[in-house]
């Protein structure tokens, strides 16, 4: 199996680190002409894409951002990989304690940044008549989160809906759209922050407990959405694949 992109223009929302930086890497090595987004314009340096410093919950500005891909790369977009979300520095907080304001700040870096980015490149897509949405969620989605934070697993939750949703809609317009699940991965200060908060105990006992007997890493995920972004993946719409080296 021989997973090319060459002349393909992707999109990859969140780039600056971890899995979306690796993601953005495996597609310029397979020939991809990939544009990157993140709000953190110094930790996109080195990227092999075009980068762009940008807030993906302001929608005029993600539609503008896919606009002048379209006049750079001379095409709509083939494919879109939203991976931006995270917890904010949040940490885990009694439901009685929690903050509307965090609360919806977690469930629009998460749920409504995907929403407004698909939003923005389906119209290109439906032109052509093909296209590939990938949006990374997390296993907080499909079971409870060892984050503890209540928005956080909503909003993965979410997204998971929002890809069977998408991917039923746009079908018809041979338009794919999937979720991703990594497990735990050490992909960003917050998240260092949760690891170094568990007991040694606790640590290696996360590790045993996965059937791979090891930790993900960003490279597992990318070759994820490597295949979910090609022709192979032609038939698969809708739906969620878990990335966590467990059955």
């Amino acid at each position: 199996m021989n997973i090319e992109f060459v002349n393909q223009t992707v999109l990859v929302a969140g780039a600056a680190r971890g899995i979306g930086r690796g993601i953005v890497e495996e597609f310029a090595a397979r020939g991809a002409n990939v544009f990157a987004a993140d709000r953190l314009k110094e930790e996109m340096a080195g990227l092999p894409a075009h980068a762009t410093q940008l807030d993906l919950l302001d929608k005029a500005a993600v539609n503008r951002w896919v606009v002048e891909v379209e006049r750079i790369g001379g095409r709509a977009p083939d494919v879109l990989v939203y991976v931006a979300g995270g917890v904010l520095g949040q940490s885990a907080k009694p439901l009685e304690d929690v903050e509307e304001a965090d609360w919806r700040a977690l469930l629009d870096v998460n749920l409504t940044g995907a929403f407004l980015s698909s939003q923005a490149v389906c119209t290109g897509m439906k032109a052509r008549g093909k296209g590939r949405i990938v949006l990374i969620a997390s296993g907080a989605g499909l079971r409870t989160s060892l984050t503890g934070i209540q928005a956080y697993a909503s909003a993965k939750a979410g997204e998971i809906g929002l890809a069977r949703q998408l991917g039923q809609e746009l079908g018809p317009f041979g338009i794919t759209v999937n979720a991703v699940a990594p497990g735990f991965q050490r992909t960003s200060p917050d998240y260092e922050r949760q690891w170094q908060s568990y007991s040694a105990e606790r640590q290696e006992n996360m590790i045993a407990n996965t059937a791979r007997r090891r930790p993900g890493t960003p490279q597992d995920i990318a070759y994820t959405v490597m295949f979910l972004a090609s022709d192979y993946a032609d038939f698969i719409t809708g739906q969620v694949i878990s990335v966590t080296g467990n059955p």
